[in-house]
């Protein structure tokens, strides 16, 4: 980045410092595949990019508005960081990546009338998944079989068979998924993704494999409530592949009501014009850079940047001639 930065009356790009959670089912790929400060660690599992949560809160690492938080940003800035958006008294939108070294726990989000239910206050959790990285063996559970009933899914959940009402199958670089609130799901082991999502972390573990804590205990399971929130008879989840393109494109993998999420591939000089709106891009491939009113940003997998609603537009470019830059675009529609 050049030496030039922007006065304090206006937020320009942002940058945050990632959230580095830990789990018995992380690994060391944030930070080999993504650059994250995880690699005194082997169980890092979660880095969240951009998150407004309660005490779970991004913070600016560069600029004037260094040691904020994202919700005093929201608080004090809401017209130039949210635009058209500025009505809203939190930030919309949680962005993280997960790396999955052993199976998630079979689990469900509530949709918003169930959490505002059981959890008053609080609102569901609709996400999507662009898978970064998986093995050749690594699979992906999403969605019941059709037909599938409470009473079923819970003797399959007791018999440990839940392979006999769950959709599973093999995860690959490039798949695009929405998991809808009320999708029953897991994440399988030797997997890299990044996830867009309504910030929520209401999760109801239905299943876990037979696995144990740090603590030699087995993990909670909340099957009351997950039965509850689990949608049986929502349709089928559809698997879409992201483009091979060699060309500069930009092309929209999710159009939901919580958010639309665009991926930019970048060959040449692309100019990224803004809509009143604020833009999360989260870098998952290639090496190029962005640049604002004389600010340049340097751009690689694992970086994330937000735009502001008030930054009217960006370049976006390659490293060099060779090279590509592939970026996820998040935000509301």
């Amino acid at each position: 980045m050049s030496s030039r930065t922007p006065d304090d009356s206006t937020l320009g790009p942002l940058s945050f410092r990632p959230l580095i959670r830990q789990a018995i089912w992380g690994g060391t790929r944030l930070a080999s595949l993504l650059h994250k400060p995880s690699t005194h660690l082997d169980d890092c599992s979660e880095s969240w990019e951009v998150v407004d949560l309660g005490d779970d809160q991004s913070i600016v690492e560069s600029g004037p508005h260094t040691g904020t938080t994202l919700k005093r940003l929201v608080e004090n800035h809401s017209e130039p960081l949210l635009g058209r958006h500025a009505h809203l008294d939190a930030f919309p939108l949680l962005i993280k990546f997960l790396d999955a070294t052993d199976r998630l726990s079979l689990q469900v989000h509530p949709d918003n009338t169930t959490a505002s239910r059981l959890h008053p206050g609080q609102q569901g959790k609709t996400e999507a998944w662009v898978i970064l990285a998986a093995e050749p063996d690594s699979r992906l559970w999403v969605g019941l079989k059709s037909g599938t009933t409470a009473s079923q899914l819970e003797t399959a959940i007791a018999d440990d068979n839940v392979d006999s009402c769950v959709n599973s199958f093999p995860a690959r670089t490039g798949q695009c998924l929405v998991v809808p609130a009320g999708t029953v799901h897991a994440i399988g082991a030797g997997i890299v993704l990044a996830e867009i999502q309504q910030p929520s972390d209401l999760t109801y573990r239905l299943f876990d494999w037979g696995r144990f804590g740090r603590d030699g205990s087995p993990r909670r399971i909340d099957l009351e409530h997950g039965l509850e929130a689990v949608n049986f008879d929502a349709d089928r989840v559809v698997v879409a592949e992201m483009s091979n393109t060699k060309n500069t494109e930009s092309v929209t993998l999710f159009q939901r009501p919580e958010f639309r999420v665009l991926h930019h591939h970048v060959t040449s000089p692309f100019e990224l014009v803004n809509d009143n709106r604020c833009r999360i891009l989260t870098t998952i491939g290639g090496n190029g850079s962005l640049e604002y009113d004389g600010i340049r940003i340097e751009l690689s997998a694992g970086r994330t940047v937000m735009l502001p609603a008030e930054v009217r537009s960006v370049w976006l470019d390659t490293s060099d001639a060779s090279d590509s830059l592939s970026l996820l675009d998040s935000h509301l529609p």
